[in-house]
């Protein structure tokens, strides 16, 4: 059984969760979402699967 990771690029990534790249890179610089994945010496792209954990990490927090 083979098993297949999803990976988005930051413009998947800004669309899903409704922000601007420069957001998304911002929050990255700040540490505020997860480290990407280096798949070549252009491409970045996030795991879904980390995404989905941050996203139920941050569930119970309330915005400022």
């Amino acid at each position: 059984m083979t098993i297949q990771a999803t990976f988005l690029k930051d413009v998947e990534a800004c669309e899903r969760y409704g922000v601007a790249r420069s957001t998304w890179w911002r929050w990255l610089a700040e540490g505020v979402i997860p480290a990407p994945v280096k798949i070549g010496p252009r491409a970045t792209r996030w795991r879904l699967a980390d995404l989905e954990r941050w996203e139920q990490a941050r569930a119970g927090e309330v915005a400022p």
